[in-house]
């Protein structure tokens, strides 16, 4: 059986730049980089980031998939002017009960800071059910 996200690979078209943005911009942890990828951290996530070697990247992902990383409350807020004061395109406006930053990276990847659990979001749908909205446990 599954148990969680292992890691995730994400292709870039420059590594350099890509590994600015996720060191520097977002505050992930570099642990090794090669002439073609790079690894990271963020808490127990670990991301690679592999240079497309067709120079084929997509600009975005198809439609509402992303990858979301996880962020404190209090953290929230100063992440958020962090990257809006870079410049750091939004793809969407959060409409969510949780705090969500919806950002892309340099290679057009949808990606999102999230504060909240998914405990407490079964929480506030029990709370306000969406519409047609059955909880199995």
């Amino acid at each position: 059986m599954l148990t969680g996200l292992n890691h995730l690979t994400l292709s870039v078209r420059g590594l350099a730049r890509s590994v600015a943005f996720y060191r520097d911009t977002l505050g992930l942890h570099l642990h090794a980089r090669w002439d073609r990828g790079a690894y990271l951290s963020a808490g127990d996530l670990w991301l690679c980031l592999s240079l497309d070697g067709q120079g084929t990247a997509a600009l975005a992902s198809p439609a509402y998939t992303h990858y979301a990383f996880s962020i404190s409350t209090e953290d929230f807020a100063a992440f958020a002017a962090r990257l809006r004061a870079a410049g750091v395109p939004e793809w969407q406006q959060n409409r969510s009960a949780d705090d969500s930053l919806y950002f892309l990276d340099p290679d057009g990847h949808q990606l999102e800071a999230h504060a909240g659990s998914l405990a407490q979001r079964l929480a506030a749908c029990r709370a306000a059910p969406y519409q047609d909205m059955v909880f199995e446990d």
